[in-house]
Parts: structure tokens; C-alpha cells; sequence
């Protein structure tokens, strides 16, 4: 699970982003600050992932946090959500490798696109696949959009990084794995591993067969070929 918090000083602005992130299963939310002092400890205490950081907080700017950030946390990724448009704080959110810079209010749209692609970009970098140029291609890649970089032309719904997580997984677990078990190894959902799965079997580069429980219930299980 990606672990994320939010700085936000707008508690309510703090909730709506907060159910947004909800709806992704890869998703979880550890904590929310409403200044840049509880920020700091936030980080301290939950080492998340990512952080959504708002600008005008009520005891320091945001953007003075990132040098601090930087120093005591240099790993955790960072998404500013403000209502700042001043190049100066743009320039210093670039400045210290901001994933990205969301102006307020922003669009439930603009809002899962930009979650889904840092979701993407964390599904490759802690993934088993080879780093090779095609691996660094995908990685720099978080501005194109959806389509781009799928090579064989892979169908809608079907990345190429999410197919590579499972496919590491089969081959680790060569014994058969069944979609539920996929599913908590990549940290997605059932149905968005098993519509992987099925990809791979109609192209032929997994097999799929039923097998049976102790108490004689019928489970599809995977198989690498």
C-alpha cells in the first residue's frame, strides 16, 4: 500500500481530497496536518510515501517546508495542492523535485489522473523488473498520457508497469497463484488482478486452470508458462 498524507489547513478541502484518495485500493491515507509544525511530525511519525502539500499554511509557507522536508525526509514524494499561482513558489516547488503542482480547486478528473500516474511511477520503482532503457523510458514518462509506452499496444485498462508487477509475481510463485493472491502482492484490487490475469491467458503467456479445495470449492488458479 502507498501510504500518503495530507497538509492542508482547509479541513474541508483536507476531507475531499482525503475521499478522493479513498477510492484508490493501492491507496492509503495515514494522517492529515493542518500546519507545518504538525506536517513535520506527521512525517516523523508515519513515513508516508507521498505528500500533498498546500502552500499557505497558517504557521509557514509550504513552500519553506520543502528545504526541511528535503533534509529530514529526502524519500517521500511530494504533490503540492494550492491557490498559489506566484511563479516564484512554483520555481522553488520544481526546484526541490515536486512531483507535481495541482492549482486550486482542482478537478476530480485532474485530481486521479495525476494520483493514478505517481501510483504508476511508485508500482514501477519498487517493482523486480530490470532496469534497462525501457524501464528508465517508463519512468520518465509520467507526463504522456495513458497509451504511451505500451509497446505491443496493450488494450484499454491494461498498463504495462501493473502487467509487469504480476507478471514478477507469477514467476516468483511459480506454484499457481490465484487472483485474490495476485491481488495482495501487487496491492490492487481482485477484479483489477484478475482482469490482468485473463489478459495473460488470452495472449497465451500464463495458463489458467480450476482447481479444487479441501471443501471442493472450484478456485481458477495461474500458472506461468
Amino acid at each position: 500500500m502507498i501510504k500518503v498524507a495530507i497538509a492542508e489547513d482547509d479541513f474541508r478541502i483536507a476531507d475531499i481530497h482525503e475521499k478522493f484518495l479513498e477510492t484508490f485500493n493501492e491507496i492509503v491515507v495515514v494522517g492529515k496536518s493542518l500546519n507545518g509544525e504538525q506536517t513535520l511530525q506527521l512525517l516523523k511519525m508515519k513515513e508516508p510515501d507521498l505528500l500533498l502539500l498546500d502552500v499557505y499554511l497558517p504557521d509557514m509557507l509550504g513552500s519553506e517546508l520543502l528545504p526541511l522536508i528535503r533534509e529530514k525526509f529526502p524519500k517521500v514524494s511530494i504533490i503540492m495542492i494550492t491557490a498559489a499561482t506566484d511563479k516564484v513558489f512554483l520555481e522553488k516547488a520544481l526546484s526541490y523535485g515536486v512531483e507535481n503542482y495541482l492549482i486550486k480547486p482542482v478537478s476530480r478528473e485532474r485530481f486521479d489522473d495525476i494520483i493514478q500516474k505517481f501510483i504508476k511511477k511508485h508500482s514501477l520503482l519498487t517493482s523486480d523488473q530490470k532496469v534497462n532503457q525501457k524501464y528508465i523510458d517508463l519512468l520518465f514518462s509520467k507526463g504522456k498520457n495513458e497509451n504511451s509506452g505500451k509497446g505491443a499496444g496493450l488494450p484499454k485498462g491494461i498498463d504495462e508497469i501493473t502487467l509487469g508487477k504480476v507478471n514478477a509475481v507469477l514467476q516468483a510463485k511459480r506454484e499457481g497463484l490465484s487472483a485474490e493472491e495476485v491481488a495482495k502482492e501487487i496491492g490492487a484490487s481482485r477484479i483489477t488482478a484478475r482482469r490482468y490475469l485473463e489478459y495473460l491467458s488470452s495472449v497465451n503467456q500464463l495458463k489458467a486452470e480450476v482447481v479444487y479445495g479441501i471443501v471442493g470449492r472450484p478456485e481458477r488458479k495461474y500458472y506461468p508458462v
